[in-house]
């Protein structure tokens, strides 16, 4: 069974309002992401891996220097699908039991916020920002390349994208406006709220 790469919950175009370009997209999702899946469906086919779940091959392979490669392809397919979930167009704050989660965990939006964007500036490199569940307790982590919070016993609710070529088209260098951007106006609190409630 062939890994997928699954459609954007949004129109490529739908951002663009809000600062991510739908040129972006067209690179990020339609080249970048898609070269995870791609990758990931030649280097487990015709093996056990093939037909575990990705989530499993993420846990199974993590670590294992034999199978750095598929770990590298099947964390970012992931990683990316989540992201793109992590999005919506106009973002704003969070509301309900996930606004209170993260004024009882942080002290307050704002805290969370200064907390969030310190962990994906100073994600050297290439790398991801989240908000994870560990222990019943909110926290904000980072992970370097493909690592995700799956191999930590971490439940991932929200992710930040910090590689490079994320944010290039539209800010350059500029990754801290990257993230102030996402932050103000691209945030799904919905999905974050449906994470948490499954958890």
């Amino acid at each position: 069974m062939a890994f997928v790469q699954e459609p954007l919950p949004f129109d490529p175009g739908a951002l663009e309002p809000y600062g991510m370009s739908a040129k972006t997209l067209e690179f990020h999702y339609g080249k970048h992401h898609k070269a995870y899946v791609d990758n990931l469906n030649k280097l487990t086919q015709d093996t056990e891996l093939a037909d575990k779940s990705l989530e499993d091959v993420i846990r199974i392979t993590y670590g294992d220097a034999a199978k750095v490669g598929i770990f590298n392809n099947a964390a970012q397919v992931w990683n990316h699908t989540f992201f793109w979930n992590s999005l919506k167009p106009g973002g704003g704050a969070p509301t309900g039991d996930v606004a209170a989660r993260i004024n009882s965990a942080f002290g307050s939006y704002d805290e969370f916020k200064s907390q969030f964007k310190n962990a994906a500036a100073t994600q050297f490199g290439s790398g991801w920002a989240w908000l994870v569940l560990e222990a019943g307790t909110l926290k904000v982590t980072k992970t370097p390349n493909a690592e995700n919070p799956l191999v930590h016993g971490q439940v991932p609710l929200l992710t930040l994208d910090v590689w490079e070529h994320a944010y290039y088209l539209d800010y350059q260098n500029r990754r801290p406006d990257f993230i102030d951007n996402f932050l103000n106006q691209l945030v799904n609190w919905d999905f974050v709220a449906k994470n948490l409630a499954a958890a």
